[in-house]
């Protein structure tokens, strides 16, 4: 199957994406508390007109933590407790 990218413009710039797993073993997992903790992060930081925060369905990768992807990027494998860090570190560092 193909898979297409959507990118949303802006006022002239491209809108980012970060998806997050709502998978049931994700969703027991936390992704609802990820989600919220991104969501808080992105407006703190200023963020909102450049960054979207959706949900993803099962990305089968259900052994892992809840799973986060950056536009088309691999799945990255996050807890609630690590969800700053990954932001600061992917998010205001890209």
């Amino acid at each position: 199957m193909e898979k297409c990218y959507y990118f949303v413009e802006l006022r002239g710039e491209l809108m980012r994406t970060i998806s997050v797993c709502v998978g049931s073993s994700c969703h027991l997992k936390g992704s609802y508390d990820i989600i919220k903790k991104l969501k808080d992060l992105i407006k703190e930081h200023d963020l909102e007109g450049k960054w979207e925060l959706k949900a993803e369905f099962c990305c089968n990768n259900c052994r892992n933590p809840v799973s986060v992807r950056i536009d088309d990027s691999e799945l990255y494998s996050i807890d609630v407790e690590r969800a700053e860090a990954f932001f600061k570190e992917k998010i205001l560092g890209a």
